[in-house]
């Protein structure tokens, strides 16, 4: 019937983006989608509530103004510099919308976001993947050149690998790609470094942020992108007319300009990550070393299909995943510590029958 009625042939052709799963009923230790343990900024949550008793029978700001000026204040930039999303998904929708035609082509590495080659499937775009070395770095394959080659993909932290190319790396791609370097930086405050700075100096790079990992909003669904003035002015034309909502808009701009807050959390966040790799390692698994909050990790003996599943049998969810040419593995997100302690726990006795 969809077929019949003039679906597109691409969408027709997709698999489509599966999220982690999300539980209804019932209660689950969640470890599965690199949501934040522990709630927001108390101050993000008064805006949120003021924002609520405030005329929302108008329109929201389309732009989020008062967002970009905070975000801007933060990173040293100017307001122009900012374009506000509902959520950094919705932002890399723009981007490959901004910049990826049909038979175009988007290229990004993998293991990687699976999402990116939704998106450039719904434009009807090819893509290039372009697999990680053994050690998680990139080599000449990711600039190498292509007439049609029209935006590229770096999620930095990866995931699911949690590793980290550094300022100096990415600046050496960004100068030898001919077209934009979207650097996807979802769990950048958890990392040791950052790639706003590049934009600066780098007319072709743009960096993406979310406030659903290190400040606890991912419920609110919003992000930020940062990038040349010309660019944002472009893709402004792409966007949905009011993209953000004025609750989202509030309480963003509130958390945002609660660095306290996000300096505590992160540090709690750090302290569990390094104590859930110590955990895993003993147990026997393989932990590549996190730049992100969640870990990835593997088993010598396998069946970390069948590890998920029991997890899952005892309330604990973690994420399974499986990459062509890679093999499969676990990748966890870092919990309180009576959530890592109940995993561990649980793992431990599988691992032992």
């Amino acid at each position: 019937m969809a077929e019949e009625l003039g679906v597109r042939e691409a969408v027709l052709a997709m698999r489509g983006y599966t999220p982690g799963e999300q539980p209804r009923v019932g209660k689950a230790i969640k470890l599965n989608t690199n949501e934040n343990p522990f709630p927001p900024s108390s101050k993000a949550i008064a805006a949120i509530q003021a924002a609520a008793t405030g005329a929302l029978q108008r329109y929201p700001d389309p732009v989020g103004t008062a967002f970009r000026m905070e975000a801007a204040r933060k990173w040293g930039l100017e307001p122009d510099w900012i374009l506000c999303g509902n959520g950094s998904d919705d932002l890399l929708t723009i981007l490959t919308r901004t910049f990826v035609g049909e038979g175009d082509l988007l290229r990004f590495p993998t293991p990687s976001y699976v999402l990116y080659r939704t998106l450039a499937q719904i434009q009807g775009a090819r893509v290039d993947e372009v697999p990680f070395r053994a050690d998680w770095t990139l080599g000449d394959d990711f600039t190498s050149h292509d007439d049609r080659l029209r935006l590229v993909f770096l999620p930095n932290p990866n995931s699911p690998s949690g590793t980290l190319l550094s300022p100096e790396q990415v600046a050496r791609l960004a100068e030898q790609l001919p077209c934009p370097l979207v650097v996807d930086e979802a769990y950048a405050d958890f990392a040791t470094t950052c790639c706003i700075d590049l934009v600066r100096d780098h007319a072709n790079v743009i960096v993406t942020r979310t406030l659903s990992k290190s400040y606890g909003l991912a419920g609110l669904r919003f992000g930020y992108l940062v990038a040349r003035p010309d660019l944002v002015a472009q893709m402004i034309k792409v966007k949905d007319s009011y993209n953000c909502d004025a609750l989202s808009i509030a309480g963003a701009t509130a958390a945002v300009a609660d660095e306290s807050w996000l300096r505590g959390n992160v540090e709690q966040v750090l302290a569990l990550r390094a104590s859930l790799a110590e955990g895993l390692e003993q147990l026997g698994f393989d932990v590549v070393p996190s730049q992100a909050n969640f870990v990835w990790c593997t088993h010598p003996r396998g069946g970390h299909e069948s590890l998920y599943l029991g997890l899952k049998s005892q309330g604990i969810l973690v994420r399974y995943m499986v990459y062509d040419g890679w093999g499969d593995g676990l990748r966890i997100s870092v919990g309180t510590q009576d959530q890592q302690a109940a995993l561990l726990r649980v793992l431990a006795e599988m691992l032992a029958s």
